[in-house]
């Protein structure tokens, strides 16, 4: 997926005068070639990820359309006071991408793992939110984002679906349950896969998105309606539960029960370990998943 932004981005530049990219030392070796061919449009700023932002922020009030990259923690956590204020507060846009995921880089300890960024960005209005689960799924988001003005946020991750889904904001139905089946899994981006290996003996709806924010309430409403059973598991690759008030908004006309799988939020994993381990340990593998799933449907 990285390679995939930074070609894609390469070639915007190239069509579009507007497009900017701004960087904090990460990943400013793939931008040479644009910074030759564009000078003054590629801004390294160093380790100094405020700011980055900041001038991201500069940038989009001259009508600028920024591009504004690092790792999760480096480009939504700690500088989260400058893409509060110079964006949001300032409603101008740009478009975030970040690298890391929750814990692709666990190698590198807690300072590269940002779990929590999703749920961060909820706090504030009127940002769109795509969480790609292939690398085609990151160039169709990032087509789509780039041309705009408006605030988005491209979760980019080393784990990835066998197959590419559409990204057309919408919740879409996977596998279909039988009309009296268990109710509904959600699987957000990259997490598509393990899901369907996870649940293949149960009779539940599964559905995906790459979008997350706007959620598709909508949809969930009649995956849900379809289905017989107002029963919903989410499976994030972030923090758990990051989704449960969008599902609790999408299902307020109706009883429902409601899970969310994701990183914990009852604990902090303090060895390095693989990406392969924290998902083990987070319950997001596949068998993690599907205990999870037969325990909460088959009750």
């Amino acid at each position: 997926m990285r390679e995939t932004f930074a070609a894609t981005v390469s070639e915007a530049m190239d069509r579009d005068p507007r497009v900017a990219v701004v960087l904090a030392a990460i990943s400013a070796g793939m931008f040479r070639s644009a910074a030759a061919r564009h000078p003054g449009r590629v801004v390294d700023v160093g380790i100094r990820e405020q700011a980055m932002i900041g001038v991201a922020g500069g940038l989009a009030l001259t009508g600028m359309r920024p591009i504004v990259h690092s790792y999760a923690p480096f480009l939504v956590e700690r500088p989260f006071e400058q893409v509060k204020l110079d964006f949001a507060h300032q409603d101008v846009g740009a478009v975030l991408v970040s690298i890391g995921g929750s814990y692709d880089a666990s190698e590198e300890g807690r300072t590269h793992q940002a779990p929590g960024d999703v749920a961060l960005l909820d706090t504030l209005p009127g940002w769109t939110v795509h969480v790609p689960g292939h690398a085609d799924e990151a160039r169709a988001a990032l087509e789509s984002a780039i041309p705009g003005d408006d605030r988005v946020y491209v979760r980019l991750s080393e784990t990835s679906n066998r197959a590419p889904r559409p990204v057309d904001g919408r919740l879409s139905a996977v596998r279909t349950g039988s009309p009296r089946s268990a109710g509904v899994v959600v699987a957000v981006g990259p997490m598509l896969d393990r899901v369907l290996e996870a649940t293949a003996d149960l009779d539940v709806t599964v559905a995906h998105t790459s979008t997350v924010r706007p959620f598709d309430r909508a949809g969930l409403s009649a995956l849900v309606g379809a289905a017989g059973n107002a029963d919903v598991l989410v499976v994030e690759p972030y923090l758990a539960g990051t989704s449960a008030h969008e599902v609790a908004a999408a299902l307020v006309d109706r009883r429902h029960r409601q899970l969310g799988l994701g990183v914990a939020r009852d604990r902090e994993l303090r060895a390095y370990g693989t990406p392969a381990q924290h998902a083990r340990a987070h319950g997001l593998d596949a068998a993690g998943i599907a205990e999870a799933a037969r325990g909460f449907f088959l009750v």
